[in-house]
């Protein structure tokens, strides 16, 4: 006797991994964690210990609270250097923001797409397309100044803040730079 399908029944296409989920609301994996954790988006726990997001649960928390975020505004993060990109983002986190992250300015070109964030960190030095033409392209796409942005360089010289403000970046930081002036710079600009 063959049993009738339930309705009430989840589709395990309706589970995702803390990676897939972080993907689908486009934050980084520590923010959706934090949200988690806070309460704010369900989570459900394996005999493992790993998390699993139901997506009518992260469909109903984006209705709530809009794309990619819990409240907080988000910050994208572009940088190619790994290390770098979670070093800030733990910082800004910390702080209470979203964190988005791209390590190439095409890649961040299309997560601009998915979603525009309230301020964009971006390295000047990166392979292929550089910050600065990362920086026109979103001027031509976005407006210039309607997503402010802050240049950062580990080439920095008395000419780097003049040319970044000149070609429309609200900030400029030098590498190795002090994370608290990174998040100083960053509540100044989201305040505006």
């Amino acid at each position: 006797m063959e049993r009738p399908a339930r309705s009430d029944r989840s589709s395990e296409h309706d589970w995702l991994t803390l990676g897939q989920a972080a993907r689908y609301l486009g934050v980084a994996q520590s923010t959706i964690r934090k949200w988690s954790d806070d309460g704010r988006v369900p989570a459900f726990y394996t005999p493992g210990g790993h998390r699993r997001y139901r997506r009518p649960d992260l469909d109903s928390f984006l209705e709530r609270s809009g794309p990619g975020t819990g409240g907080e505004p988000v910050v994208l993060i572009v940088d190619d250097d790994e290390r770098l990109r979670e070093y800030v983002r733990v910082n800004l986190e910390t702080e209470g923001y979203a964190v988005r992250e791209a390590a190439s300015a095409e890649e961040g070109l299309r997560v601009l797409e998915e979603g525009t964030p309230d301020l964009v960190l971006l390295d000047v030095m990166m392979p292929e397309v550089d910050g600065w033409e990362m920086l026109r392209r979103v001027h031509e796409r976005h407006g210039a100044g309607t997503i402010p942005v802050v240049m950062f360089s580990g080439k920095v010289d008395e000419e780097e803040p003049g040319k970044a403000a000149s070609r429309g970046a609200q900030g400029f930081i030098g590498k190795p730079f002090d994370p608290k002036e990174l998040i100083e710079q960053t509540k100044q600009l989201l305040q505006t």
